[in-house]
């Protein structure tokens, strides 16, 4: 899992009913894009997590890319 600040970080509800949460990447604390990642929520609150395989990085649209190599 490779994240940015400015990415957005969806975690899937774990019950039936419970929706997805989704929170701003704020700042990346591991190495290369890794967590843990200080996130903010829809309430404005900020808090460290280290993602789960129930969790999914959507890179957002406005950081500029790198072009690629030959």
């Amino acid at each position: 899992m490779e994240a940015h600040a400015g990415d957005r970080l969806l975690t899937h509800g774990r019950t039936v009913g419970q929706r997805d949460k989704v929170e701003e990447i704020v700042e990346v604390l591991g190495a290369g894009g890794a967590p843990p990642y200080r996130v903010r929520s829809e309430d404005g609150h900020e808090h460290l997590i280290s993602p789960g395989p129930d969790s999914v990085v959507q890179h957002t649209a406005d950081r500029k890319r790198t072009p690629e190599s030959p």
